[in-house]
């Protein structure tokens, strides 16, 4: 019995200090605010091409290649989980590709944009 007494009041008079090591007892202010979204990018900060196809999506074409305004399955799972035909997929032109190249917007329904430059490795939420 004294042996488990000992035992709880160590556990509780260490774990603070464990707390205190790892770094997990206070924020950071300074630190960017953790999310379970992608990253962002600014409008502003997109490729030319980017942006020109954005201005091409809200105007509601012409699109450049036969695939533009396709459904997005989302099978990379890395985009918020909607019913399929939420989102689409529209071109980014590469300069210098002989294909379609890796960047491409996505929009879903709900008007959120996404931006990938390496073939849905990875996205960014577009701010605009």
């Amino acid at each position: 019995m004294l042996l488990r007494f000992v035992s709880r009041v160590l556990l509780c008079l260490l774990f603070p200090c464990l707390l205190l090591l790892t770094g997990c007892s206070s924020a950071d202010p300074d630190a960017p605010a953790r999310t379970d979204g992608p990253a962002t990018v600014q409008e502003a900060k997109l490729p030319a091409e980017a942006r020109e196809t954005l201005r091409l999506i809200d105007r509601g074409g012409p699109f450049p290649y036969a695939k533009d305004g396709s459904v997005f399955g989302n099978f990379e799972r890395l985009l918020p989980a909607h019913r399929r035909g939420y989102y689409h997929e529209y071109t980014v032109p590469t300069p210098g590709s002989r294909d379609r190249g890796a960047r491409r917007i996505v929009t879903g329904q709900g008007g959120e944009v996404y931006y990938t430059d390496d073939h849905y490795d990875s996205f960014r939420a577009v701010l605009r």
